[in-house]
């Protein structure tokens, strides 16, 4: 039997959260927050994305085997999704504002450094340093949002963000493709740096600071485990984090076998990534966009429901087409634009229903959901997608199995609530 659930379990959908604070802890329009919120979420599809049609130039320049250069993406997802169980936590002790900029610097120093890497280990280390920094904007932005916002305006301003995040993803991979047709492989690192340097002027200007200092939490080993420990226990946290996670790994599976499926299976040059990128970046924007004009009209739960007959339909046909017909433009690219449509009208109410469980340690709540989407990202990109990458077929089943994964997860988590809410002494 699962154990018990934390004694503040908020009803479903998402419970009404105290009022909203004062009008100085919000300088920023909705509209602009949401820009400044993205923008800094785009560091991490700008860093796998943007150097994916590279990978042959790293291998010949850096004299690595392919596997060598993929494993420059692994250590990459690897310490970012374990520095990204720490970032919420140290928001909440030090405040939004000061993690954010901090991890601007270090993540613009291992930009540098990857840059000037002469062999392919020391490209790992630095790809490491920016991993390790990437993921302050998502998580502490998550954090952001929710100590400004509530249930339904929550959602929207977070379906706002993912719709333009949703761009990095689109445009990282063609302009990558561009950058090493035209240029060097170098030239997507300093581009990305520049970029990093005028994001740091704009957080360091313009970035509010919304957790006042009497509401930030001790940081101290005892503190930090027990908040940990209360997170990581709560079988309704990796319920519904499982959701965001597996999803998310249906489409990071096809991302990361990118530098297969699109030049080997299907026969395209590293200037022609679009096909593959836009498409899904097309279904995250449009489906995220469908998330913020539903938001309070209808319960979070049917939202998801809708979500997933989305990603369902594309994954399984997905699946029926490759079992019976050769890879082929535009049938094997499509199905991700309806999946991705679906991901994004999940994610923004399972997002919330989890890091609705603590209310008041909401930065470690969204490190944890990081951390898990992280890490199955991470074994995505270092096991499952090399594995998988030899098959389109094998690729689309991949994705069905997450997709159906994570539905199973769905509804498990409706039925433990369920019963919780009949035997609440269990």
């Amino acid at each position: 039997m699962f154990p018990n659930p934390p004694a503040n379990l908020p009803p479903d959908p998402v419970a009404a959260i105290p009022p909203p604070p004062p009008s100085h802890r919000r300088p920023l329009a909705a509209g602009l927050l949401a820009v400044m919120l993205a923008l800094m979420s785009m560091l991490g599809p700008f860093s796998i994305d943007a150097y994916l049609p590279a990978f042959p130039a790293i291998q010949a320049s850096l004299q690595a085997s392919p596997l060598e250069v993929q494993q420059s993406l692994t250590f990459y997802m690897l310490s970012f999704s374990v520095m990204v169980l720490w970032h919420g936590a140290l928001s909440d002790a030090f405040g939004r504002r000061n993690v954010v900029l901090v991890s601007l610097v270090m993540f613009a120093i291992g930009t540098l450094g990857c840059a000037a890497a002469h062999t392919v280990h020391y490209l790992w280390a630095f790809r490491a340093l920016q991993g390790v920094s990437a993921g302050a904007g998502v998580v502490v932005g998550r954090a952001i949002i929710r100590d400004l916002y509530a249930d339904a305006a929550a959602a929207r301003l977070l379906s706002m963000v993912t719709m333009i995040f949703s761009i990095a993803p689109a445009i990282a991979p063609v302009a990558g493709g561009w950058i090493v047709k035209l240029l060097d492989w170098r030239a997507i690192f300093l581009f990305l740096f520049g970029y990093t340097v005028l994001l740091f002027v704009l957080c360091y200007r313009r970035l509010p600071e919304t957790l006042p200092p009497h509401k930030r939490q001790p940081f101290n080993p005892h503190y930090l485990m027990h908040n940990y420990g209360q997170v990581f226990r709560s079988p309704l946290f990796h319920l519904k984090s499982g959701v965001v996670a597996l999803n998310f790994a249906g489409l990071f599976v096809y991302i990361t076998a990118a530098p297969v499926l699109l030049p080997v299976h299907l026969g395209l040059g590293p200037d022609q990534f679009a096909w593959l990128f836009i498409p899904a970046v097309g279904g995250i924007f449009l489906g995220a966009l469908a998330a913020n004009r539903i938001a309070g009209k209808m319960t979070f739960s049917r939202q998801i429901g809708i979500g997933f007959c989305f990603l369902l339909s594309a994954a399984i046909f997905n699946v029926c087409y490759h079992l019976w017909l050769p890879p082929a433009l535009p049938w094997t690219v499509a199905p991700i634009f309806v999946y991705t449509f679906g991901m994004s009208m999940v994610a923004p109410g399972a997002t919330l229903l989890a890091m609705d469980l603590f209310p008041h340690i909401r930065g470690t709540v969204a490190s944890c959901q990081s951390f898990v989407s992280t890490l199955l990202a991470a074994l995505v990109a270092g096991v499952i997608a090399p594995f998988l990458s030899h098959s389109v077929l094998w690729l689309a089943a991949g994705q069905l199995g997450f997709s159906a994964s994570a539905l199973v997860l769905w509804l498990t988590s409706r039925a433990y609530r369920s019963m919780l809410l009949r035997h609440p002494d269990r």
